[in-house]
């Protein structure tokens, strides 16, 4: 990224040489970036965020249908960027279905069919699961998008670049992916948009990004973002192995604790997440003894971590608001070993146990 901000710092919409040298560095991560999900390079939108990228797709594919056509379905299991523009869209009368989950938040399949016999004009179903790492079936939701003439997106953010993604083979017309959950910086997104899938834009100009996000495009940012692709997709596989076995050490040694039970599904989950939720105690608290020990976690998404409410995804499982809130999410990385696991597994149990002798609902 660093030439890019200092020796070839052009506007890669100047037809000088120094924007010229920025355009081909910008195409060039584009291209990079498309191959990595078996995408054509026009399909490629790059944006600020993948905030944005779901507000583009959302909202984008609303405008373009008009509300008296539009018609979106969404789980209640989706992050609160899709879940916020839903219901904006709803406000200003869209139609807008929330799609139920089973209690490992996998999509609930018959209230899919309900919805897209409804003519649901598009569904919008995360892939990996933010919170409880829940793997969704993606290739046969699709399909059955596909048989009802619907649109089909998903929010690939955390699972792109940790398992294969290929938009093609599994059917995705829009896809939402950032940056910085690749190691790459902040600031950067992209939404993938099949050909055949049209969509209005959100922010007018001067056209860039093949009319759909004008404003002058952050060149240093895409390159890493790119990079960032490069340099995870070569590692996958074998990181993706070795998080899993971290992963499931984790949860065999946290789940020998009382009274103390793993949120997600057991299986189908992101090779980095272990989402837990233990009786009598606050997440938050969990969170903050934790890090009193040299332990990074989280309670609920990191995004909305601080906002004090039980989780929504863990609602839509089915869990009481007592139970949502003793939540605890362990993300493993890159940089992890096996002696931070055996340190999480020696120190977790203590924080509980002491956590529990302090409150009143342990007995």
């Amino acid at each position: 990224m660093t030439p890019f901000f200092t020796e070839t710092y052009g506007n890669a919409s100047s037809l000088n040489s120094f924007g010229i040298e920025a355009k081909e560095a910008l195409e060039g991560a584009r291209e990079t970036i498309a191959k990595s999900m078996n995408a054509g390079t026009r399909e490629l939108i790059f944006t600020g965020s993948a905030t944005e990228a779901n507000n583009l797709a959302l909202k984008g594919h609303a405008f373009r249908e008009g509300k008296a056509k539009c018609h979106i379905a969404v789980s209640t299991i989706e992050h609160d960027c899709v879940l916020n523009s839903v219901r904006w869209l709803e406000q200003k009368g869209c139609k807008i279905t929330y799609l139920p989950v089973d209690s490992y938040g996998l999509l609930n399949t018959a209230a899919l069919e309900k919805a897209l016999e409804a003519h649901a004009t598009l569904v919008s179903v995360v892939h990996g699961n933010n919170e409880i790492g829940t793997i969704q079936h993606i290739k046969e939701i699709a399909g059955k998008c596909h048989e009802h003439n619907a649109f089909f997106h998903t929010d690939a953010v955390q699972s792109f670049g940790k398992i294969p993604v290929d938009v093609k083979e599994m059917g995705i017309d829009l896809m939402t992916v950032n940056a910085h959950k690749l190691y790459g910086p902040k600031g950067v997104g992209a939404l993938y948009k099949d050909a055949e899938c049209e969509i209005e834009p959100l922010i007018h100009g001067g056209g860039h990004e093949f009319g759909l996000r004008s404003g002058t495009e952050n060149v240093p940012g895409i390159v890493g973002f790119a990079k960032a692709v490069e340099l995870r997709i070569a590692e996958m596989k074998p990181e993706a192995e070795r998080l899993t076995r971290f992963r499931d050490k984790i949860i065999r040694g946290i789940l020998r604790l009382e009274h103390t039970f793993l949120n997600g599904h057991p299986v189908e989950r992101l090779p980095n997440n272990a989402d837990f939720r233990f009786s009598y105690v606050e997440g938050e608290a969990v969170v903050l003894g934790l890090d009193s020990n040299g332990v990074a976690a989280s309670s609920g998404s990191a995004c909305s971590s601080a906002a004090g409410e039980a989780s929504h995804v863990l609602l839509a499982l089915g869990l009481k608001p007592e139970e949502a809130r003793g939540s605890l999410r362990l993300s493993l990385g890159k940089y992890n070993t096996e002696e931070d696991v055996d340190y999480v597994l020696q120190v977790l149990p203590e924080v509980v146990k002491r956590l529990r002798a302090m409150s009143p609902l342990t007995h």
